[in-house]
């Protein structure tokens, strides 16, 4: 990405917000406020880190003022620890200055952020598509079940819906980073991926950059300002997995791409659990496992509807990769072992739970065996259609079997 151009409002606006959250670190420290305290600080932190990614990869003139800023908040959290262990004014001076510093720190990366040639920001209703909200809605369903399962049945309808704002924040930032890293694939995969925001042109680069780094900071700053760290920090895991390792390398050079890349999609359950929880234990693993199994079949169905299209990204898919034949022996060998790990776990997750995976796994399997005796396109647009009717009803009954029984 050219390094002249000029950041958009969105991440200006990232700057100011964050300028405002290191100020009220040091207001909330002289007041002594307490939590308010470090939640102003959880929420600086991640902005500041996301504006600061954005000036490596994009604007280069705003690294230095963005890294002092972090290091300086980094240091106000560091020795916000310290005032409370050795209660002294020095420790205190020190942590109010360091805060201060950052504040200071950023309010010049705005202020450089104006330099450089505008570029334009794109379609409104494009930042919408780059969330890819058709499967985000499928994310958020897994991860309120984690967090009823985690309750024991209603969470509370704040809490739910603070998580589900959070989570789906997380989702649709790494969506759009997505967006951003395979945007010469979608160019090659045919007509549809090819009129992507990020891979037409509609949207540049940099602009869709901005958004899912802003929208992934957003959710670490709600999620470990108002429910729990632990529940921030795995909804960043999910993120950072998905992008980094799967986007990033796993899909360019690997058939297993989809097989070990499936734990970036199946955090969401451990981000409901530990929002209800503030831990993790034995039921919310299996929400997990549940959604890493389930994960090879839906998308080698998927694969096997679109490998011309792979094959033409140079993608390395398993139809591609190991032909037809062993691709749809994988999905009932997959198919199988989920549907009896579905049915194991119900002495964790209830009686109506264990009923709706006895019927609704039982046609899954009957649907890969079609697949298998018959490779056709049309049974593998059935099982991956059904496969995701079959996750999202899986998992409602999961929530409900709590609030019912």
């Amino acid at each position: 990405m050219r390094t002249d151009r000029a950041p958009g409002p969105l991440l200006r606006l990232t700057m100011l917000v964050a300028a405002a959250a290191a100020a009220l670190v040091v207001v909330s420290a002289a007041l002594e406020l307490g939590r308010g305290h470090w939640g102003a600080a959880l929420v600086a932190l991640p902005l500041l880190v996301a504006v600061l990614v954005a000036a490596i990869l994009s604007y280069r003139r705003l690294i230095a003022p963005a890294a002092t800023s972090v290091a300086l908040m980094l240091v106000a959290i560091a020795t916000g620890g310290l005032v409370a262990w050795l209660d002294t004014d020095w420790s205190l001076a020190l942590h109010v200055a360091a805060a201060g510093g950052a504040m200071a720190a950023a309010l010049v990366t705005l202020a450089v952020s104006f330099r450089g040639a505008p570029l334009a920001l794109g379609p409104a209703r494009d930042y919408l598509t780059l969330t890819k909200p058709r499967i985000m809605s499928l994310l958020l369903v897994t991860g309120a079940a984690g967090m009823f399962v985690g309750a024991g049945g209603w969470p509370g309808g704040v809490e739910l819906t603070t998580m589900l704002v959070g989570l789906a924040l997380a989702c649709g930032g790494a969506s759009a980073l997505n967006h951003v890293i395979d945007r010469d694939i979608d160019r090659l995969m045919g007509p549809r991926t090819a009129a992507r925001p990020v891979a037409s042109g509609r949207v540049p680069a940099p602009r869709a950059l901005e958004f899912g780094l802003v929208l992934s900071a957003l959710s670490f700053a709600l999620l470990a300002s108002t429910v729990n760290v632990l529940t921030a920090v795995l909804a960043l895991v999910g993120n950072l997995f998905y992008v980094v390792v799967y986007t990033g390398y796993l899909k360019r050079s690997t058939d297993q791409n989809i097989v070990i890349g499936g734990a970036a999609g199946a955090v969401p359950p451990l981000v409901g659990y530990a929002a209800a929880t503030g831990t993790l234990a034995l039921p919310a693993l299996w929400l997990f496992l549940i959604v890493f199994l389930w994960t090879p079949p839906h998308f080698w169905a998927l694969a096997l509807m679109i490998k011309e299209h792979y094959a033409a990204a140079n993608v390395p898919m398993l139809p591609g990769t190991r032909g037809d034949t062993e691709t749809t022996r994988q999905i009932l060998l997959y198919s199988v072992a989920m549907v009896a790990f579905t049915l194991a776990v119900g002495l964790w997750l209830g009686p109506l739970y264990t009923v709706a995976a006895a019927l609704l796994g039982g046609y899954f399997v009957f649907l890969a065996h079609r697949l298998r005796a018959e490779a056709s396109k049309r049974n593998a647009v059935v099982l991956f259609h059904y496969s995701l009717a079959y996750l999202a009803l899986l998992f409602v009954a999961a929530a409900v079997d709590p609030v019912v029984l």
